[in-house]
């Protein structure tokens, strides 16, 4: 992701040149990996691990003091366990948007060394954020790409593009395919990410797909804005 001059056509595309940045090292702001962890673990944490759990240590020596004392020791609270399951899916692979032209393996994404969702190392591929949920499961699942290089659009380039209804096929590990319709597209300032309304658990499956957009700061080396395209099953 490299800085420099960069020009935008007056109806706000980006135009071409070496100064261009390179994608989304600042895509996600601070704090959207937590809330994106925090939608796995509301979903996908063993039962046993959120409602299984020893006692503290000082609620055991309370329990004894009361029990030494001639008390009896408070029944156990009754533990929760969900009955509701989630279907397993296989890993992502391919994403293809027939109307854009995107037609791209699936790397996978960790965290960056901030705590943001790190950027894929290669321009013409999207990646998808592997310790969040997989596409088809219910939550959002995040897949983020380019939008362009110093040589010229990146995978994402066309993504402002796409208009409601506009379909996305996902490919899985197991030759599986699901499919999405776009539901929403939207141009969000990185300062004011809306984190809390774009990536928060859902119930059902939601594929969200990220890149950068808007004018380029070349004091930064980033672009101000973010494209943010929510898709559903159908």
């Amino acid at each position: 992701m490299a800085g420099g001059a960069h020009r935008t056509t007056a109806d706000g595309r980006q135009g071409g040149g070496a100064g261009r940045a390179a994608g989304i090292a600042a895509l996600v702001i601070t704090g959207l990996a937590a809330l994106v962890v925090a939608g796995i673990a509301a979903f996908g944490a063993p039962v046993a691990a959120r409602s299984g759990a020893a006692p503290s240590a000082a609620a055991a020596r309370g329990h004894a003091a009361a029990a030494g004392q001639g008390g009896t020791a408070p029944s156990p609270v009754p533990t929760f366990r969900s009955v509701r399951t989630y279907k397993s899916v296989a890993v992502p692979v391919r994403l293809r948007i027939p109307s854009i032209g995107v037609d791209t393996s699936l790397v996978r994404l960790g965290l960056a060394p901030d705590g943001s969702i790190a950027a894929p190392t290669r321009w013409e591929l999207a990646g998808w954020y592997e310790q969040g949920p997989r596409p088809g499961q219910p939550a959002p699942a995040v897949i983020a790409g380019h939008v362009d290089s110093r040589s010229g659009p990146a995978v994402f380039y066309r993504l402002r593009e796409l208009p409601p209804g506009a379909r996305v096929y996902v490919e899985r590990a197991d030759g599986s395919t699901i499919r999405f319709r776009v539901t929403e597209s939207r141009r969000v300032a990185k300062s004011a990410f809306p984190a809390d309304l774009v990536y928060s658990p859902t119930l059902q499956p939601v594929l969200r797909l990220v890149t950068c957009g808007g004018t380029f700061d070349a004091t930064t080396g980033h672009y101000r804005d973010n494209i943010v395209v929510s898709a559903e099953p159908g």
